[in-house]
């Protein structure tokens, strides 16, 4: 069979990227997480202290770097999955902390941003055979997908799942922090002005709140199956 593409968007911490990875490596395709993307480009604006006192960001001083920021990904040798590297460097752990989490949503609003990544996440797919998992994947990215899944759970229980991720590597996190980000950053990634997070019209809905980790990897084989028999 042809190989596709399959764009699977949604919510923050509703497991997308845990789905599409899963997925990539069943298949035998690239696995693309275009989150890690704009995390990468929050940390590298929280490490050239980009962010005033307030908490506001630098943008034009963000804009200027953007040509010399190298996002990209390599191949972890022991799992042969993929690491984020941000110019060269393996940022993979750093992306994930609470910190970036926190300030990553003004970030991937912006424009000139998402422009950039946009270019680069549509090279990745010129070849198709490709997983890609992100907010604006099956709208905007590839909007002819051939697959596009929408992904959502109640902000608690993702805000649960995100506690004991961070928990379970050691991180001293508050379930009531989390939940406040988790809510904060639905709202911003919905109500931006460029690429709001939305559900493609022809976009399969996945509510995964009460769903195990094997019951929605299924779903999604067969989704996938459907799609590339077509």
């Amino acid at each position: 069979m042809p190989p596709i593409i399959v764009a699977i968007d949604g919510h923050s911490s509703c497991g997308k990227s845990t789905m599409a990875k899963q997925l990539a490596r069943r298949v035998g395709y690239i696995y693309v997480d275009t989150g890690a993307m704009y995390r990468a480009v929050t940390l590298y604006a929280l490490d050239h202290h980009l962010f005033r006192a307030d908490g506001s960001l630098c943008a034009d001083a963000l804009r200027q770097a953007m040509d010399g920021l190298c996002v990209d990904f390599v191949l972890d040798p022991s799992t042969s999955l993929p690491l984020t590297t941000l110019n060269g460097e393996v940022v993979e752990e750093r992306i994930r902390g609470m910190e970036v989490s926190a300030h990553v949503s003004p970030v991937a609003a912006l424009p000139f941003v998402r422009e950039a990544m946009t270019r680069q996440q549509q090279r990745m797919g010129r070849k198709k055979g490709i997983v890609m998992d992100g907010r604006d994947i099956g709208t905007v990215v590839f909007p002819n997908a051939e697959l596009k899944v929408f992904v959502t759970a109640s902000a608690e229980v993702r805000a649960r799942r995100r506690y004991d991720e961070l928990t379970a590597k050691g991180q001293q996190v508050d379930y009531d922090d989390i939940l406040r980000n988790v809510k904060e950053r639905d709202y911003i990634d919905s109500h931006r002005e460029v690429a709001p997070l939305r559900q493609a019209p022809d976009a399969l809905l996945l509510d995964n709140s009460h769903l195990s980790r094997e019951e929605q990897n299924d779903w999604l084989f067969a989704r996938f199956c459907e799609a590339a028999n077509r």
